[in-house]
């Protein structure tokens, strides 16, 4: 039995090398797309390498704690996207179902996954003015009673 280098395996799970279909041949894009995932693959090889040797970064625990930043900021992305096709869009917004395919999410998860700081980002981003809200925004309940409690 071999003991399998972790470093070289989660930098092949990383960036998987293409192959092609059995059957098909490649052309000139498919070798060069095989090339720069290749060179992907050996950056991140060496990257988790550093990170062993100055850090004593676990290279699995490193990749996943990673991956697990990049599912939270893809998850904010799509609760923004949806903001803006909800709430930005004129003259009329994108439909709950059209939203709901897009994500894979139900048309109710659609219409809860954003909220009030999600539009203010948006708008932020955009500098574009949202459509008027029917939901209160909770923090603004929340600032006004501490501003009611300061006052007593």
């Amino acid at each position: 039995m071999s003991i399998r280098d972790t470093f070289t395996d989660v930098a092949a799970i990383l960036h998987p090398i293409p192959q092609p279909k059995q059957g098909e041949e490649h052309d000139d894009g498919f070798l060069a797309l095989r090339d720069l995932v290749a060179e992907s693959q050996e950056n991140a090889l060496e990257n988790l390498r550093i990170g062993w040797e100055h850090a004593e970064q676990d290279p699995l625990i490193s990749a996943l704690a990673q991956a697990r930043r990049a599912k939270e900021l893809a998850e904010q992305e799509i609760r923004e996207l949806l903001a803006y096709g909800r709430e930005f869009v004129q003259p009329r917004p994108y439909t709950l179902s059209d939203l709901a395919a897009a994500t894979g999410m139900s048309i109710s998860g659609v219409r809860t996954a954003y909220g009030h700081r999600d539009v203010a980002q948006v708008a932020d981003a955009t500098g574009a003015k949202p459509r008027e809200w029917r939901a209160p925004d909770p923090d603004a309940d929340a600032d006004a009673e501490t501003r009611n409690e300061d006052l007593a």
